[in-house]
């Protein structure tokens, strides 16, 4: 069984169905959208997985862990845990209020750790050589103005994920980061949108990301084949990383 947080759309939705055509039941959450959710959960079925699905909020960050075991005692047998729930805000430094910096970091980082820490007890305690998988952001790499928490964030738990292979190999458990860069989702304001027909002229590939392309490779990490690889950040961006030393010749 395999829990995907913030699984009512984007590459929540996408991870959760890709592992469940995988041969995953999965368990689904949301914060705000419980219809997303439960369209993820049909999805999820038609697929052949059974679903369940519950609301989280971590903003409350000790609600991750009670969410994933409730999950885990629904379904049974927890073998996967990919986090994806986030969120965000553009403020610049100097204007941060601390309750923001809070409110994000509580999520995309605090509320990660719980929900991952709750799962590893549940496969320690199994003896299930689990996977993790922390979807990050290309910020977990490089720099974006105006938005210090969220890059403090995502930073942190591509770190947390170093410290938490290194920490749970013993175990079996492999743990890994995915960081996308621009996903035609709702957070990004592109949601229902063929990626194909937008237009990024900085990205070498010319478009944003599909939700789908980064699910497939969270399938990849959550299967056998990727047993050997724990500890690793893998990039789905397009190229738009490699722009940086271009963008600089050109200044």
């Amino acid at each position: 069984m395999a829990v995907v947080t913030g699984s009512d759309s984007g590459i929540g939705r996408a991870a959760a169905v890709a592992l469940a055509r995988s041969g995953y039941d999965v368990g689904i959450t949301w914060h705000d959208d419980e219809p997303g959710a439960q369209t993820t959960a049909e999805e999820a079925r038609a697929a052949g997985a059974r679903a369940a699905v519950r609301h989280l909020d971590l903003s409350d960050v000790r609600s991750g862990a009670a969410v994933v075991v409730a999950l885990n005692d629904a379904l049974g047998g927890l073998e996967v845990l990919v986090n994806v729930a986030g969120t965000g805000a553009s403020t610049p430094f100097l204007d941060q209020e601390l309750d923001e910096w809070r409110h994000v970091l509580d999520v995309d980082l605090t509320g990660a750790f719980t929900c991952a820490q709750a799962a590893a007890r549940l496969m320690v305690e199994a003896g299930v050589a689990g996977r993790i998988i922390n979807v990050t952001s290309v910020h977990e790499h490089v720099p974006l103005r105006g938005s210090a928490a969220y890059c403090a964030a995502k930073g942190g738990l591509g770190l947390l994920t170093k410290v938490m292979a290194l920490e749970l190999a013993e175990h079996g458990i492999t743990v890994n980061a995915v960081a996308p860069g621009e996903i035609a989702t709702p957070m990004t304001g592109n949601e229902d949108v063929e990626p194909t027909r937008i237009e990024r002229p900085g990205i070498p590939l010319g478009r944003p990301g599909d939700a789908r392309e980064v699910a497939a490779l969270v399938a990849h990490l959550a299967s056998p084949d990727s047993g050997y690889t724990t500890g690793a950040s893998f990039v789905v961006d397009g190229g738009m990383l490699l722009m940086a030393a271009e963008a600089n010749r050109r200044l």
